[in-house]
């Protein structure tokens, strides 16, 4: 490919002007061309959302799927061929939220599948009720009398989980955000980045300048294996806000735990094993 705009598909993006979505669809395609991935080497997996429209408007493969439900799909695909890229698009209410009990067997199964999270704080797609990353009283258009439940925090909970590589960016910081979906595609597990975005129009709290003034950059000065220093990292959200890995461990992945597909692709095998004996 000749430039990082060979990944467009020439599909105008249905997003709000000003929306965190384009520095995301922007990074993600640099990303791509500075590893030099060419699009038939990736498949790209969404859910429902406003961030899982993002696939439409690449030039590669995809699988548009459930709310929620994208993480099984994904699992499904790098069984059948895990020498391709897979790469999931989600909300922190897709992800969080109605697949949030998929992303729990995720992270104990550890597939070399990349997660990359939009997470504005609110649903988005329909009209900005509170999501599972909502702070607690934010009220919005849904929770007149404010958000109910206290948030998620995504990175303790992926830590806690032993995820093999989790990690955080910011959709106003492109070269930040190149960088770290480089890594998170590179790694071989299951890698999760959570990234920071403006809703510009149901979001009037999170905005640019809000997030401007609290993210920065960090490198963990701790052993990125070491769960308890980064789960402790993990809770510095408010005033400052910490951008980066905070967690990596190397794990066999789950593709490489299923004997018949070590060594081979499922769609490459000529004899599938002999199942008569498990049905009859």
């Amino acid at each position: 490919m000749q430039s990082y705009r060979d990944f467009d598909n020439g599909i105008i993006p249905a997003w709000c002007p000003g929306c965190g979505n384009f520095g995301i669809l922007d990074a993600f395609k640099k990303a791509l061309f500075e590893l030099n991935i060419e699009p038939h080497e990736i498949i790209l997996v969404s859910g429902i959302g406003q961030s899982s429209k993002l696939p439409h408007y690449l030039k590669c493969n995809g699988f548009n799927g459930l709310h929620g439900r994208s993480l099984p799909v994904a699992t499904g695909i790098s069984v059948a061929n895990h020498k391709q890229k897979i790469i999931v698009f989600g909300g922190d209410g897709d992800t969080y939220g109605e697949g949030g009990n998929h992303l729990l067997h995720a992270f104990r199964r550890n597939p070399n599948i990349t997660l990359f999270v939009h997470n504005n704080g609110v649903y988005g797609l329909t009209k900005g009720q509170a999501s599972p990353t909502t702070e607690f009283g934010r009220h919005t258009k849904a929770q007149p009398f404010g958000a109910l439940s206290e948030p998620l925090n995504p990175l303790a909970l992926a830590i806690a989980m032993d995820c093999s590589f989790v990690a955080r960016s910011f959709s106003g910081n492109l070269e930040h955000l190149k960088n770290i979906m480089k890594m998170a595609i590179m790694h071989e597990g299951f890698a999760l980045v959570d990234i920071l975005q403006i809703c510009v129009s149901f979001n009037k709290v999170n905005n640019f300048e809000w997030y401007k003034n609290r993210v920065y950059e960090f490198k963990a000065e701790y052993d990125l294996t070491d769960k308890l220093r980064a789960f402790e990292k993990s809770q510095e959200f408010g005033d400052r806000i910490p951008l980066g890995v905070f967690y990596s461990k190397p794990r066999s992945t789950f593709e490489r735990n299923i004997p018949v597909i070590k060594e081979n692709t499922l769609v490459s095998l000529q004899n599938f094993p002999d199942i008569e004996s498990l049905i009859c």
